[in-house]
């Protein structure tokens, strides 16, 4: 029998008056991996996420998580899958500690409360209310609420905002561990180092599409524009610019930084670096370095968006 997949969009539209926020967006996310789904902000990743979670019904198209329709099977699914929600998900004056025990008495078979809270570092203000909890304290406490019921599939919506790069880094091992231990995980974040450390698979949507997916290599190899930057020995002879740009072709940009410096953009391949070193070999210059400049997912995610990422 085929495994089916943790979650399987098909054709989903949503609109918010005459808004639309989701267009027809098709995306599967395979069990037992790290999944990010990125976009800018209005891009519609929030809206397909909480119509994953149940809080919102399709309005066109089909959502499964585990098989199973979030709205109609919510009984059925919920106690299967967790939710972390970027802001909220506790009452004002509920004490860390006991907003977290009480949620495992909510599931037949909870992880141990104590070493859950002693691994996000909540043992330091287990005690605090939790409207007095710093902005990255809240995001631990949503991220334990989220994993104490040992979910199948868990949505974690910015799992480190607010977090100090300690307790960031802890919270990429434990997803890493859940992954390890047959949990799905799919996230949202801002932060591309923790998409390209984390993700096993990117999506990236945007005005409610889904432009390009992959892994993090796979975008960031799925392109052909980079960098090449040329230092010579002694300033370049007149006019090296645009002599250049003609030996490489019209879809590359030469930039000159300085007498010494020029910065190649543009289409590149292997043979682009051997007809650089040819260009310098007619033209007398004596290279002191040359370098294939690497893109980056940020990189990939501004060529297929035009926009940031941002908090």
């Amino acid at each position: 029998m085929p495994v089916i997949p943790a979650v399987s969009v098909d054709g989903l539209v949503m609109r918010y008056g005459d808004k639309l926020a989701v267009d027809g967006l098709s995306l599967t996310v395979e069990q037992h991996t790290i999944t990010a789904v990125l976009g800018p902000n209005g891009a519609g990743k929030t809206t397909t996420l909480e119509t994953c979670e149940g809080y919102r019904g399709p309005q066109q198209g089909t959502v499964r998580v585990l098989g199973l329709d979030p709205v109609r099977q919510r009984k059925e699914l919920h106690p299967r899958i967790g939710v972390m929600l970027q802001g909220g998900g506790a009452w004002s004056g509920v004490r860390a500690m006991e907003m977290l025990r009480h949620m495992a008495r909510l599931h037949a078979h909870p992880l141990d409360v104590e070493p859950l809270a002693e691994r996000l570092g909540l043992g330091e203000c287990g005690r605090t209310p939790y409207r007095r909890l710093s902005g990255g304290q809240q995001q631990r406490l949503a991220l334990a609420l989220a994993l104490v019921g040992r979910p199948e599939v868990v949505f974690v919506d910015e799992p480190t905002a607010g977090m100090d790069p300690q307790v960031r880094r802890t919270t990429w091992e434990l997803l890493q561990e859940l992954r390890e231990d047959g949990v799905t995980v799919v996230l949202t974040t801002h932060y591309m180092d923790e998409a390209e450390q984390l993700a096993d698979m990117i999506h990236i949507i945007d005005h409610g599409r889904l432009v390009a997916s992959g892994t993090p290599l796979e975008l960031v190899r799925g392109g052909t524009v980079t960098t090449i930057r040329l230092v010579v020995t002694k300033p370049f002879p007149p006019g090296a610019p645009g002599s250049l740009r003609e030996a490489l072709g019209p879809e590359t940009v030469v930039a000159q930084l300085d007498d010494v410096s020029l910065l190649v953009t543009g289409p590149a391949d292997a043979s682009t670096l051997a007809k650089v070193s040819r260009w310098c070999d007619v033209n007398g210059v004596l290279p002191e370095s040359l370098t294939l400049g690497q893109r980056n997912l940020e990189d990939v995610f501004l060529d297929l968006t035009g926009g940031e990422l941002t908090p």
